[in-house]
């Protein structure tokens, strides 16, 4: 039986302000646990394969990452629990391409409750910035708690490095739910990722690549197809910062 989880999700963005678009697009994550994932034979761990999550795609710079052992290092210097029951949500490899804009390492205590989510996002000039986000008293979070970070990380030449992000996770046995709203003076946008948990298995694998069989292809050239889009409309347009010298921040 595979250990690893399909979400078949949905992703949603809504740009606010004076220049105003928005999309929903279907998308393939799966959820894992680092330490020890037994997927279906046309799945692996760090090896080739029709689909593959690596330790190097996480958990640090990009193609340079280590995985869970990153996650423990950060959570240990900011005294935070979780380290010990870890699942990682992200878009696997698809023949050896990934491109993850965003991947969540899920954080729960040994009852099972979720108390810290680091969101591991990456932009597509090849920089990664994460977010830690727990609740202030350490107490588990609920799908009621709302966790502010200051946006310190360049992810869209569309949107300015200012302002606020607003997390919300809720996390069951059955479904996945985070929504991520960004405010920035009078602008801002609203990003969700939705599924339902199942296990993976090889004709969930099939069916996915079937319908989307470009993987993570197809999610940057969905990126640059929007950006098009944001260019007729006259969106304003910010050059990159040099990313942010910290790889985490609250």
């Amino acid at each position: 039986m595979s250990e690893v989880e399909y979400i078949a999700g949905e992703t949603f963005h809504g740009r606010r302000g004076a220049v105003e678009n928005a999309f929903r697009y279907h998308v393939d994550y799966v959820l894992l646990n680092p330490d020890q994932a037994t997927g279906p034979r046309l799945f692996s761990r760090n090896r080739g394969n029709l689909t593959s999550v690596w330790d190097k795609d996480h958990g640090g710079a990009p193609k340079h990452g280590r995985g869970v052992a990153w996650l423990r290092e950060v959570l240990s210097a900011h005294d935070l629990p979780g380290g010990d029951n870890v699942r990682l949500l992200t878009q696997p490899r698809v023949l050896g391409h990934v491109f993850n804009p965003v991947s969540f390492w899920l954080c729960h205590d040994a009852a099972g409750a979720l108390r810290v989510v680091v969101a591991e996002v990456s932009n597509t000039f090849g920089d990664r910035h994460s977010y830690l986000c727990h609740r202030d008293d350490l107490a588990p979070i609920t799908r009621e708690d709302r966790i502010a970070a200051q946006k310190i990380f360049h992810v869209s030449p569309f949107q300015p490095v200012t302002g606020g992000y607003e997390f919300r996770f809720d996390i069951s046995g059955e479904r996945i739910g985070i929504w991520i709203d960004y405010t920035s003076g009078n602008g801002g946008l609203i990003a969700t990722l939705t599924g339902v948990r199942a296990p993976l298995t090889n004709g969930a694998i099939l069916r996915a690549c079937l319908r989307r069989p470009f993987g993570s292809r197809r999610v940057l050239a969905l990126i640059h197809w929007q950006a098009l889009k944001l260019w007729v409309k006259r969106a304003p347009f910010f050059t990159r910062p040099e990313p942010p010298e910290q790889d985490v921040s609250k």
